[in-house]
């Protein structure tokens, strides 16, 4: 089958055939017009005999700047996309040495990482995923399938976690639960997991019930009283659409519960307020105590009016889904994010 997903920090249509897939299938572009663009937008690659960092546990959840192993944390996540920029650049053919980078990375945090089933921590991880399925038809034979079992594990261990969760808890419904989806969706399309894919589709579905409201509100927005978290919420549920849509030919943007809530209805709620024909002050009415402690903190983001140019993703990810949003994207970001210019088709 062939899977679109979309990648961390950027919207990425990464195209591939999971059952006999070759990188020239997954993005046909001609090397020398992959080059131009990226001397005009240049990849942030690691430096020359650079290694990988991995931690066995990574932790920035709930935590303020300095706290726990925060900072580690931080410092060792910057190989993920570190991992990507490389698969990336190798595949729009600088050097193979760049496929020498990505493969030392990504087998690096496969060997030494132990998920732990945070989806917050564990959100930016869908480099990884990706990574793997840019490089994947590269790797060895035993590599490739080490890295398929660890993945295939790890989306498993999140189904199996969400069906034993307790059935109303507050994280079980709201973002953390739209980032486990993406997670399981991502993972099924970039490994040919069938089964786990319909398992993704279940929870999507039962997430969509839970999560989105009739007139298009996301349950965080009650809970934090911050569009931001109405991005963070709706990102994740987009990406795990379009892996589905090309992995299985199916609409889970315009699908609708029964009350007739769905991704496409959310996202035409939140447009008025990335248009500015709404504004709206953050977090002033949040119900959590640590969006006032970060805040307090000087973290950015948890203050002042919302930015919609931190909703790009979001619109690039939906303009896949309905063109017409084309246009607000290139106004929240005028440059399409890597793999539009690179392999979109």
């Amino acid at each position: 089958m062939r899977a679109i997903l979309v990648l961390s920090g950027s919207l990425v249509l990464a195209v591939l055939s999971a059952a006999s897939a070759t990188a020239a299938d997954w993005c046909p572009v001609p090397v020398d017009r992959a080059q131009a663009w990226l001397k005009g937008h240049p990849l942030p690659l690691p430096p020359k005999g650079a290694i990988p960092h991995p931690m066995s546990h990574v932790h920035t959840e709930g935590t303020l700047p300095h706290m726990g192993i925060r900072d580690q944390s931080i410092a060792a996540e910057r190989d993920w996309p570190a991992m990507l920029h490389a698969a990336l650049a190798w595949r729009a053919g600088v050097n193979d040495k760049s496929f020498a980078t990505a493969r030392l990375f990504l087998l690096g945090w496969v060997d030494d990482y132990t998920p732990d089933l945070d989806p917050i921590d564990e959100a930016n991880l869908d480099a990884l995923i990706d990574t793997y399925a840019i490089i994947g038809d590269r790797l060895n034979a035993d590599e490739r399938e080490r890295v398929s079992m660890w993945l295939r594990k790890w989306g498993w261990d999140y189904v199996a976690s969400i069906d034993h969760a307790p059935k109303h808890g507050a994280t079980w419904t709201n973002n953390w639960q739209s980032h486990r989806i993406k997670l399981v969706t991502m993972i099924a399309a970039a490994t040919d997991d069938n089964a786990l894919f319909d398992a993704a589709r279940r929870l999507f579905r039962r997430q969509i019930e839970a999560n989105l409201l009739p007139d298009g509100q996301v349950v965080d927005f009650a809970q934090r009283d911050a569009l931001h978290y109405v991005v963070y919420d709706l990102e994740p549920l987009l990406r795990a659409a379009l892996a589905a849509r090309a992995y299985a030919g199916e609409d889970w943007y315009r699908w609708e519960a029964p009350d007739h809530a769905s991704v496409a209805r959310s996202v035409a709620w939140l447009t008025p307020y990335v248009t500015g024909e709404k504004t709206h002050e953050e977090f002033a009415h949040s119900k959590v105590a640590f969006d006032a402690q970060r805040a307090a903190a000087g973290v950015k983001g948890f203050t002042g009016a919302f930015d919609p140019h931190d909703a790009a993703i979001t619109y690039w990810s939906a303009a896949a889904f309905d063109p017409k949003l084309t246009s607000i994207a290139e106004r929240l970001d005028a440059d399409p994010p890597a793999f539009v210019a690179l392999c979109g088709n």
